[in-house]
């Protein structure tokens, strides 16, 4: 059997979202011709990333596959019981949205009025929990056969944090998750930390710096174009979720990109970013109907449903993109971060 070919994974945060690179995950570790160097995650990417670490290291491959699936259930049956629950009308029209659900909209109104330090002084987060549980910190650390990255926001300077595998803590995964209008500041060191995707969703650097293998795939959950122009605040909220969380990333995809050009023109000499390639495994279309509340949705059926849905697109992705691996980038940047026009024209030009 051939080699398998090494790729470094870019994994973006997105709540429960994040189910749907479960699935992208799912199907890459199925796959032994290919094979994870590196993993640089933010927030929802970053748990993925550290329970991914630990199964690889305790079992391989298929431990890494069991542990992702444990870790989505164990997140369903911890929101079993949450406030944010569908509507009866929603699930008898198939609506994944909470745009609608009392508790939900009580949530998002009281944030107006106080801060997570006034609602939860003792700063209990019952995810935090379910992570230490299920994930040995020890074996991540030492984990020699993947390199790992978890991106946060310094809250105090504005700057992207990027913790590293020998050093993670359960702390530093939830720096990375931590919205600010939920979650009091995850302290670290001295410094207190914020959602990473405010500042690298995810961050690329890492990757390009750290890692030898010359395929860089980047798993975008945010939906970069929308058709219409929202008129209601819903989805007015939404396009701004959408937006600020892309926003990094685009930039810094770009700015790869002018350096690698310099660096192909003989004007800058880094010969690793010369070599890079990059790919984007994404589901602009099949996650464009979900509203920025179904991030909160924890229900096991819609984490399967993501799940299904990354999978099946990367299982068709490897169809038609595994030959160019170490070839060529699949992925064209300028048409899909730079170039205005029809979403439907660049979806079928990057989707595969």
């Amino acid at each position: 059997m051939a080699k398998p070919k090494l790729i470094e994974l870019a994994l973006q945060g997105g709540g429960s979202h994040g189910s749907f690179t479960w699935g992208v995950l799912d199907r890459l570790l199925e796959d032994d011709r290919v094979r994870i160097e590196g993993i640089c995650g933010t927030s929802a990417g970053a748990m993925n990333a550290v329970v991914v670490a630990d199964g690889l290291d305790r079992k391989g491959k298929e431990g890494a596959r069991e542990a992702l699936r444990n870790f989505w259930a164990g997140v369903s049956e911890a929101g079993r019981f949450s406030p944010f629950q569908r509507t009866l009308m929603d699930r008898l029209m198939g609506r994944w949205t909470l745009d609608y659900s009392p508790g939900f909209i009580f949530s998002q109104f009281l944030s107006l009025l106080a801060s997570p330090y006034q609602l939860n002084p003792l700063g209990i987060n019952p995810l935090r929990d379910l992570i230490a549980e299920l994930v040995n910190f020890e074996n991540v650390r030492d984990a020699k056969g993947i390199k790992l990255f978890v991106a946060a926001t310094n809250v105090r300077t504005g700057k992207l944090k990027v913790f590293t595998r020998e050093e993670m803590t359960a702390d530093m995964v939830m720096a990375s998750a931590c919205l600010p209008n939920a979650f009091q500041a995850v302290e670290i060191d001295g410094e207190s930390y914020w959602d990473g995707g405010y500042m690298g969703n995810p961050a690329l650097f890492p990757l390009i710096r750290e890692c030898e293998a010359k395929d860089l795939v980047i798993v975008q959950i945010d939906p970069l174009f929308r058709d219409e122009i929202p008129m209601t605040a819903p989805a007015i909220g939404n396009r701004i979720n959408e937006i600020t969380f892309n926003a990094c990333l685009t930039k810094e995809i770009l700015a790869l990109e002018l350096v690698k050009q310099c660096v192909q023109m003989g004007n800058v000499d880094e010969k690793r970013l010369s070599d890079a390639l990059f790919h984007r495994i994404n589901a602009d279309v099949e996650l464009e109907p979900l509203s920025v509340s179904s991030k909160y949705n924890v229900e096991w059926e819609f984490l399967t449903h993501l799940h299904d849905i990354g999978y099946s697109i990367t299982d068709a992705w490897l169809e038609e993109n595994y030959k160019h691996l170490g070839e060529r980038s699949t992925l064209d940047v300028k048409s899909v971060y730079l170039r205005t026009g029809d979403r439907r024209e660049l979806y079928q030009q990057d989707h595969f």
